[in-house]
């Protein structure tokens, strides 16, 4: 039998804390640049910045998504054209983001490789996982 992933919302007092300690340092100058860069080319023009959300997720997971009811059309590279959720699209951001700085060195390349695993783990029970899924891979 498989628990089921959860996420929670990380409350906006332990922001920071909660990223310093799963990250550090690099949290400000790698991955959320490269999360709202993702988010920017992913769904341009419907996204334009915005405030986002942080979440923990249970299995030791973290992503962060805009704060927004809106839906996104999203475009990837790999052909996927659709539809997501603010959440989904967070999802998905933080899959690339999470990906890419995996090629990077150290141990934050090491914690970025860790946190896409777990975070794709999450997604296989999101509602929206066919279609990040189809923005992914």
């Amino acid at each position: 039998m498989t628990d089921t992933i959860t996420s929670n919302l990380v409350p906006e007092a332990q922001r920071m804390d909660f990223v310093d300690k799963l990250f550090g340092i690099s949290y400000v100058l790698k991955l959320e640049p490269t999360v709202f860069r993702f988010a920017e080319q992913l769904a341009a023009p419907t996204y334009n910045g915005g405030y986002w959300m942080f979440y923990a997720v249970s299995n030791g997971g973290f992503y962060m998504a805009p704060r927004a009811d809106a839906i996104f059309k999203v475009n990837a590279n790999n052909g996927f054209s659709g539809h997501l959720s603010a959440d989904a699209l967070g999802i998905t951001a933080c899959l690339y983001a999470y990906s890419h700085l995996s090629f990077s060195e150290g141990d934050f390349a090491a914690t970025c490789a860790q946190q896409y695993h777990w975070l794709r783990d999450f997604m296989f029970g999101h509602t929206e996982v066919r279609a990040i899924l189809g923005a992914i891979d």
